[in-house]
């Protein structure tokens, strides 16, 4: 593939990579052990994620169980899921921190699916946005000696990336708004 085209498609790629993480956060009445992924524990004075201080298994579909490697470090995990929003209250028992979620309400789930449709048209519109660039930058090749046709066949084929992209988006949404919904 033509380095004109691949580095707009790797931007392109980041944008839906950067959307599956962010979907990955949100909260679908099971247990995700990803919603974590943002935290950290004051380690030794230093801000750790909570994956490398802790082993976390999800025993139940509404449970998630943090296991601290030291047991020290019971009260900062719990801090640290409190501080957070994530809206939820762990509860400990000396050895294990348990976070139980909550059956979300069809309000609830509204709200999360029509911001889960936000992120996704915020990264269609990224995707466009990248797809602007790329034609702005073909442009200005018929400065350089690059012929008319060639220029065309680079617009297209970012055309097709872009409809690539955004079909994948629209998945990823899909995806998440039905995670979402059922019950």
């Amino acid at each position: 593939m033509d380095e004109r085209i691949q580095k707009y498609e790797d931007k392109m790629k980041k944008t839906l990579a950067s959307l599956e993480s962010e979907l990955a956060t949100i909260r679908a009445g099971r247990a995700n052990p990803h919603i974590l992924d943002k935290l950290t524990v004051d380690y030794y004075g230093a801000p750790t994620p909570l994956q490398q201080v802790a082993n976390i298994t999800v025993p139940e579909a509404r449970m998630i169980q943090i296991q601290p490697w030291e047991s020290s470090l019971i009260k900062g995990i719990e801090k640290a899921i409190l501080v957070s929003d994530l809206g939820l209250n762990p509860s400990n028992d000396g050895k294990v921190i348990r976070l139980v979620f909550p059956e979300l309400t069809e309000e609830r789930r509204k709200e999360l699916v029509k911001d889960v449709k936000k992120k996704g048209e915020a990264a269609k519109v990224a995707v466009r946005n990248i797809r602007r660039d790329a034609n702005d930058a073909y442009k200005k090749l018929a400065k350089q000696d690059v012929s008319e046709d060639e220029i065309k066949e680079l617009e297209d084929k970012i055309q097709k990336s872009t409809d690539k992209y955004i079909k994948e988006v629209d998945a990823a949404v899909d995806v998440k708004s039905k995670e979402i919904m059922t019950v």
